[in-house]
């Protein structure tokens, strides 16, 4: 779905209308939260979530940390948002299609073991019977299924918290403050533009970064481009794409994790053609293109960098270790 526009402007009629239904849901997720049993599984868990709905990052931030953990017995665990099976499932690339698995567990397995699972505890025990100690969840942070040892929030530093309401009148899954006092620390995706810094809790650790491109700027530098992308915020991806220095000729924003159909990338594929460009999209866009013309769609890998990676590096080892031990 693509988010209201409303959710992003503070004082919005519509936001201040439906507010009363946001508390309606607030509750309603209170009341089914408590009714779970919260399991503990024989292993550390680190949970990246977030607060609002749409996308804040957590994906490429779940990624970065396996990649400073540097970890054998590291596993992926995630619910395959928009795929079809419940699991527990381990994820193979060669075989499974973001349909059954979602498009974001795709993504993981390029860089460890990753588990689809509806039923987080019991998608943890699977990782664990197939030898993961360590397991890093992306998303889950309001799922009491499964007892967390560490609790990332990512934040997007544009659009931050939004205009501060709950579902439906605004972007939060929670309360703001409920949700930072079960947080072990927050990640700041990229320049903090609304002042998300000063909201915090002076105690709370906050880890700073970006996902910037890995390919060579003097490849992309002044190509015409047709860029399109359904993900939680195209325009970052846009914005990406005019700092490698593209001449970004046309634009096509589609809801998070849209389902491709032929039809709609022949439109794209035939715009690039008459404008003498290149059509372009994400990783994560690139995993739900038509099988047969992925290779005619180029795509602009990324990663996130941290700004002070020897500092989330001691964080996470040490909260790490006193898990274990």
């Amino acid at each position: 779905m693509k988010a209201p526009h409303f959710w992003s402007r503070p004082g919005a009629t519509l936001g201040k209308i439906l507010s009363p239904f946001g508390w309606v849901y607030c509750f309603v997720g209170k009341l089914s939260k408590s009714s779970v049993k919260t399991a503990r599984v024989n292993a550390t868990v680190i949970c990246v979530g977030n607060l609002v709905a749409g996308g804040s990052g957590k994906t490429p931030v779940a990624l970065a940390f396996a990649a400073i953990l540097q970890r054998d017995d590291l596993a992926f665990l995630t619910r395959g948002y928009g795929g079809r099976l419940a699991g527990p499932t381990r994820v193979a690339r060669a075989t499974h299609t973001y349909v059954q698995v979602g498009d974001e567990a795709l993504l993981l397995t390029r860089a460890a073991p990753t588990w689809v699972a509806r039923d987080r505890a019991a998608g943890a025990r699977a990782a664990i019977d197939a030898g993961a100690r360590l397991i890093v969840m992306d998303d889950g942070f309001q799922n009491p299924s499964l007892a967390k040892d560490i609790s990332i929030v990512v934040i997007d530093g544009v659009t931050g918290f939004g205009n501060g309401q709950l579902i439906p009148a605004g972007p939060l899954r929670e309360p703001v403050a409920a949700g930072l006092a079960r947080a072990d620390a927050v990640v700041i995706a990229g320049k903090d533009q609304t002042g998300i810094t000063e909201k915090l809790p002076a105690s709370l650790p906050v880890f700073t970064g970006r996902a910037v491109p890995t390919a060579d700027k003097e490849t992309w530098a002044g190509r015409k481009v047709v860029a399109f992308a359904g993900i939680g915020r195209p325009e970052k991806f846009y914005d990406t794409l005019a700092t490698l220095g593209c001449d970004i000729v046309a634009t096509h924003s589609f809801a998070d994790h849209h389902p491709y159909r032929d039809a709609e990338i022949a439109r794209i594929r035939a715009q690039a053609a008459d404008l003498d460009a290149v059509a372009v999209t994400t990783e994560k866009d690139a995993v739900r293109l038509p099988q047969g013309i992925r290779d005619t769609i180029e795509t602009l890998p990324v990663e996130f960098v941290w700004d002070d990676p020897v500092a989330l590096d001691r964080f996470l080892r040490e909260r790490v270790g006193a898990s274990a031990a």
